[in-house]
């Protein structure tokens, strides 16, 4: 009874009915919106909208007129969307940054590529391109097939004759359903020049193609490919990216400073907002040294201005530049097209090869189509040549016949005429009938058989089909070819690291006790005599001085260690360089160091092995070992080196393989030596275990890695120091109170430093008041354990030593040494005091 009450109504299975109505709407969109045809390499939208403009006459020598109207045409008749995707399809096609040729002439606001929006349709005008124009070029001549709009009110073409290869050319994206084509342009001519080869040797294989005729995607805001794998892949197989780099150069200037400016974008990339980015990226000091950041771009070309301190590597901003920011992008290559009306995807030889067999099939229809008019033409001239060979006759047949009817009866039957040859005749002026018309009809009739015979031949060889298209697509290629614009870079996709763009030269970081940090070449040093007053290092306040100074490389990793036990690292090449006597930067603005937190060992290291070690020593003689490879990962909050104990601070970090003798000393003048396999290695995080067993309210100074064969160097805070061989310290247990080392004084003061060394390498001393003198280990005395030492820099009253480094020898401060830089007068023979 139910169903008999609802009669329309039908039970359907919801999966099966699910999946039918969404398979019909996947493939509406990936046919009727969505996806190019391989053809004429246009989307439904676009086809429409230059059938419309063709249609209404709006040619590339016509006068420009309102984009309404083109719109209203195109919804109207053949687009059954809504106004505004045509629209802005349409401003697409007249954008020469979105567009490698445009397809539409546009006249007024048309967007740019900062992402302005276009004016609305109502005040921008257009019209066709020239080139556009050849993709509709013999439409009229039965070169395409038709199809019945969306109400079946009016017939549209299913594919334009696309006279040029556009899929190529124009390239094409869009997104349908479970699927996406993304096909970038390229350049007109070297395309061309690969579907001419493609006609010539079907077997070219793709490497010959990008060797010789198409190289890569050519964009229309240019800028640079780097490499050509990412195309070879895209080429071969269809998938495939790419990385675009903007155009930038660097320009140095007098006063020592470097401008970046960027004169080609990448293809896509909205320039308002990579400046924006780059303004936020300088904010939030992810790049660091831009000081400035101007568009300056005018309707002369693009120009991206950006201003650089003096004291940064312009390629290394500009490498993080890459690295941050769209001025390098990756543009993800998927030649998916539709052919014979399905997906498919596509390697850069198919595209051509389809291209090339839909200009045979346009070829052919065309001239099959000039056949029969030329056949019909001549089935006329025919008519009439036998008319003027009977004028009398047919003249009389025609004056004695009563109607048109009759007479064109008359004349089918006495002349064996078809009714259009009879029609002709009766059509036919009386001037026609002089000689020199009667001449003209001859010749038009001999030159139709002659071109009838030919395009018959052309029908029946496929060659000459060949060579047809060979010229046209020249004639393309002279008139609208252009050179390429986007260049295309050797080498690979990578981002340069930017060590690689650092030049590896020796170093010296000094970090003062208030935490300002800069770096210097090491041969701003020069070396002098044990002695000497020494030069000014850096400018400091009073209350500052220079408390860390390491020789490393522009490549190493420096490793900071702070009092509260907690390790950051850098590169050597970013700590700011400055000059000899210049303060420096705060470390916080290198570092992300607390408030209440200071650096209290600095190292540098080439790489993480797994095989080294970090042997730690704090101030109250707690010692740990911890594999180096634990540190590799070291955010920019640093990371926690090891956990202290009440108010313990980290005072030495050195690197071990595990084998070495470790020596510990005191302020007070106690050294402990122990080998370092006496300490277990430990977590990252463990606390660590007792190394020395200080006495009263001494402290821990140094901590070293000490050889056989080494000499143990005593430097005081009065300026005295000494070496002693490393066989006077016997190797005893770690934890020991140590056995004395210096003979400590009012004189000679308290120890500040106590150094492995071998006597190759030079020290570094450095004041309170930031005075450095350099020395050679060589020339310092070699004394017993208990000894005071000799006076190794002349020191001001109150003027103390404040640090001491090791420092490898340059060979050209070697030679001003034995030039004598010193004066006589400046070295004083302490040997006996």
């Amino acid at each position: 009874m139910a169903d008999q009450q609802r009669p329309n109504v039908q039970e359907v299975n919801i999966s099966q009915e699910m999946r039918t109505s969404f398979l019909d709407y996947a493939m509406s969109v990936i046919v009727s919106r969505a996806l190019p045809d391989v053809r004429d390499g246009l989307k439904p939208v676009h086809r429409r909208i230059l059938y419309a403009m063709n249609d209404l006459g709006m040619h590339a020598d016509k006068a420009y007129k309102k984009s309404a109207r083109i719109v209203g045409e195109v919804i109207g008749k053949y687009h059954p969307h809504g106004d505004s995707p045509v629209y802005e399809s349409m401003v697409r096609m007249a954008q020469d940054f979105s567009y490698r040729y445009m397809l539409v002439d546009g006249h007024g606001n048309f967007g740019s590529v900062d992402g302005d929006s276009a004016a609305a349709m109502r005040y921008t005008e257009a019209r066709m391109s020239k080139i556009s124009m050849e993709l509709l070029r013999d439409i009229n001549k039965d070169t395409i097939d038709y199809q019945d709009n969306y109400d079946g009110s009016e017939r549209e073409p299913a594919v334009l004759p696309s006279r040029f290869p556009n899929l190529l050319v124009n390239g094409a994206s869009g997104i349908a359903v479970g699927m996406a084509t993304n096909i970038p342009p390229h350049n007109l001519g070297e395309t061309i020049d690969a579907v001419l080869a493609v006609s010539k040797d079907p077997e070219i294989s793709i490497d010959e193609l990008m060797e010789n005729y198409i190289h890569g995607p050519d964009f229309p805001t240019a800028g640079q490919i780097l490499g050509r794998s990412g195309i070879r892949k895209a080429y071969e197989t269809g998938k495939g990216s790419i990385t675009i780099r903007a155009k930038v150069h660097i320009e140095e200037h007098a006063n020592g400073k470097s401008t970046i400016i960027a004169t080609e974008l990448p293809y896509q990339v909205n320039k308002a907002k990579l400046v924006e980015k780059i303004a936020e990226l300088v904010r939030d000091k992810r790049i660091d040294g831009i000081t400035d950041l101007r568009d300056e771009s005018d309707r002369n070309g693009l120009r991206v201005v950006m201003e650089l301190r003096r004291d940064v590597n312009a390629n290394v901003v500009l490498n993080n530049l890459y690295k941050y920011t769209a001025l390098q992008t990756t543009f993800g290559i998927n030649m998916l097209a539709l052919v014979d009306g399905h997906p498919k995807v596509l390697s850069v030889k198919q595209a051509l090869q389809h291209y090339l067999d839909y200009q045979k099939v346009i070829i052919k229809r065309r001239t099959a189509f000039e056949l029969r008019k030329a056949e019909a033409r001549a089935h006329i001239l025919e008519g009439l040549r036998i008319a003027l060979d009977h004028l009398d006759e047919v003249i009389s047949l025609i004056r004695n016949s009563k109607t048109a009817d009759i007479a064109r009866d008359g004349l089918m039957e006495r002349f064996k005429l078809s009714e259009k040859q009879a029609q002709a005749i009766l059509d036919m002026r009386l001037q026609r009938l002089t000689g020199l018309e009667r001449e003209k009809i001859e010749n038009e009739y001999n030159e139709l058989l002659k071109l009838i015979d030919e395009l018959k031949a052309i029908l029946a060889d496929e060659e000459k089909v060949l060579e047809i298209i060979r010229e046209e697509l020249t004639e393309i290629k002279e008139r609208y070819g252009d050179d390429r614009r986007t260049e295309i870079m050797l080498g690979g996709t990578d981002f340069i690291e930017d060590e690689d763009l650092i030049p590896e030269e020796n170093i010296v970081i000094t970090l003062t006790h208030k935490g300002y940090i800069k770096r210097l070449p090491s041969s701003t040093y020069r070396t002098q005599k044990r002695g000497g007053r020494g030069i000014q290092g850096m400018g400091t306040n009073e209350d500052d001085f220079v408390e860390h100074l390491v020789s490393t490389s522009t490549h190493d990793t420096v490793m900071f260690f702070t009092n509260k036990g907690k390790v950051y690292k850098t590169k050597g090449y970013e700590i700011p360089e400055f000059s000899r006597t210049a303060k420096g930067i705060p470390l916080i603005n290198l570092l992300q160091v607390e408030k209440d937190e200071w650096v209290n060992a600095v190292i540098t290291v080439n790489e993480f092995a797994d095989d080294w070690y970090f042997f730690f020593t704090t101030k109250y003689g707690i010692s740990k070992r911890t594999k180096l490879s634990q540190f590799a990962n070291i955010r920019k909050g640093g990371l926690i080196a090891l956990n202290l104990r009440d108010e313990d601070e980290l005072i030495s970090v050195r690197l071990t393989d595990g084998t070495k003798h470790i020596m510990i000393g005191t302020r007070n003048g106690y050294l402990i030596r122990f080998p370092e396999d006496q300490i277990r290695s430990m977590g990252r995080t463990a606390a660590g275990v007792k190394g020395i067993s200080l006495r009263g309210d001494d402290e821990v100074i140094s901590m070293e890695i000490l050889e056989a064969g080494m000499n143990i160097l005593n430097v005081t805070n009065k300026g005295y120091g000494k070496q002693t061989p490393e066989v006077e310290y016997r190797v005893t247990n770690r934890g020991g109170k140590g056995i004395f080392t210096c003979n400590i004084t009012e004189k000679t003061g308290h120890v500040v430093a106590v150094k492995a060394v071998t006597g190759e390498e030079d020290i570094m001393l450095i004041t309170v008041a930031g005075v450095l003198i350099r020395i050679p280990v060589e020339g310092i005395s070699e004394t017993g354990r208990n000894t005071q030492g000799v006076r190794l820099i002349r020191l001001q009253d109150n003027e103390e030593v404040a640090t001491v480094a090791k420092i490898e020898p340059d060979e050209e401060e070697e030679s001003e040494q034995e030039n004598g830089d010193t004066p006589d007068e400046n070295v004083e023979n302490n040997d006996n005091e």
